[in-house]
């Protein structure tokens, strides 16, 4: 990494470097990541010689007082390293984009709706905790409660290679609150995972191809609702491919944002007839019922939320509700790549 970095600022003293804004841009947020990851690894660095250095100190001195601090330190040490050795996995064409997300309510009804809703609170939860950025791009409400379906782009370096691990369907088992007889219910809700595809990647639709349609974005009514039609919705007619978004006021920009989850959607398409990246872009495509899920949270009779496909599970399904999902996330990276 020293290397490379050395190499591309090397890049940037040449007189005409300056000249293509784009591939300078693109030069300088790589230089950037670069040292972020060397700056994380000499802080993981001099943690380790601190820590070691302590040790040793306890052992010529024979002082078992240190090992409390000793015993902290270390697994400060260890959880800075796992999340260190996970980023060295994710090695996907795609992996440092930005994640579009779309999820589904299935079947069950209100109870799915509610489903849906929740988790879209749980990546809420995890892009706050992991400093992502996150935008809602469009969200069709439930007719009683919860949400049908919402799709929301996730912003930051490596998002989409850590949220490939979520798609597919997520299976829900608890007492609902929407049963005045206190009956367990089982829900299903899809969870859709795109990687935003950048400029960088030469991909033209037509514009003959496309239906675009404006309608008035949905809400719960107040001053915040659209007076005009500024939602989008795009049809790319050929593939049948539907992408819409309401997030802005401005038609302008919610066209924009809908070309860019149409751009991503549509290289996926292309990628999977090719039966190229097949497994790293669109995963396997499953109905949202029984039989089809990848993970199951069981809030009763007992609290456990178990991947189907790793056999990782928590039991603290409190904590994963709030956006703790980097045990499933670690545990899918290593399964794909059978460490």
């Amino acid at each position: 990494m020293k290397k490379k970095c050395e190499e591309l600022e090397e890049q940037t003293n040449a007189p005409e470097f300056w000249n293509n804004m784009e591939d300078n841009q693109k030069i300088l947020q790589e230089i950037k990541q670069l040292k972020n990851k060397l700056a994380a690894f000499e802080a993981m660095q001099n943690e380790y010689d601190d820590l070691m250095t302590l040790i040793e100190l306890g052992i010529e001195e024979d002082d078992d007082s240190v090992y409390p601090e000793a015993r902290d330190l270390t697994d400060k040490f260890m959880g800075r390293f796992e999340k260190f050795k996970l980023t060295k996995l994710l090695d996907g064409e795609f992996d440092k984009n930005n994640a579009l997300v779309t999820l589904h309510s299935g079947a069950g009804g209100t109870e799915s709706c509610d489903w849906c809703l929740m988790l879209f609170r749980m990546y809420s939860r995890w892009a706050e905790k992991n400093n992502y950025a996150l935008e809602v791009l469009d969200m069709l409400d439930g007719d009683e409660a919860g949400v049908k379906s919402v799709t929301l782009q996730i912003s930051g370096e490596n998002a989409f290679g850590y949220l490939k691990s979520e798609k597919g369907v997520h299976r829900l088992v608890r007492i609902s609150p929407f049963d005045a007889s206190g009956r367990r219910h089982t829900s299903f809700a899809s969870c859709d995972i795109m990687p935003e595809i950048d400029d960088s990647i030469e991909f033209e639709i037509d514009e003959e191809d496309l239906r675009i349609d404006t309608y008035r974005s949905s809400g719960k009514g107040g001053q915040h609702i659209n007076k005009t039609d500024s939602a989008i919705r795009i049809t790319h007619i050929p593939t049948n491919t539907v992408v819409q978004c309401q997030s802005e006021r401005s038609q302008h920009k919610n066209k924009s944002s809908a070309m860019k989850m149409l751009k991503s959607k549509l290289y996926a398409l292309k990628e999977q007839e090719q039966r190229d990246m097949l497994k790293d872009i669109r995963g396997e495509v499953k109905d949202i019922a029984w039989g089809s899920q990848i993970r199951s949270y069981v809030f009763h009779p007992y609290t456990l939320v178990k991947d189907h496909r790793t056999n990782e599970e928590v039991g603290n399904i409190t904590a994963v509700m709030d956006g703790s999902l980097e045990n499933f996330m670690t545990a899918y990276l290593g399964w794909i790549h059978n460490v």
